[in-house]
């Protein structure tokens, strides 16, 4: 095999690699040097999560909605609002929306 294509190789394995993050996560990111001010959709009161629905069930995220919810206000709970499909990461294609409502 040559260089370039051991190289080539090398680079894809690095990249698919880098992508493969199968677990679910919040879609937010806290801007630098502020408290309050967030990148990406999720808000405190409206939590949005990718995830891989072949792996992970929409009740395991609603979970982890709930609990996104109740760090913000222990007296609320997650309701689904919608879910978008190849909007994340290439191996967590799927993104829920929840929002925060209060608990009954």
């Amino acid at each position: 095999m040559s260089t370039l294509k051991l190289s080539i190789l090398i680079f894809l394995c690095a990249v698919i690699t880098a992508c493969s993050q199968v677990t679910p996560f919040e879609d937010r990111q806290r801007e630098p040097g502020t408290t309050y001010i967030y990148k990406g959709e999720s808000k405190p009161g409206n939590p949005a999560i990718c995830y891989n629905p072949l792996f992970y069930s929409k009740e395991n995220i609603l979970e982890r909605a709930d609990k996104l919810c109740q760090e913000n206000n222990p007296e609320t709970h997650a309701e689904l609002v919608d879910v978008a499909y190849f909007s994340c990461r290439l191996f967590v294609p799927s993104k829920a929306y929840y929002k925060c409502v209060a608990s009954k």
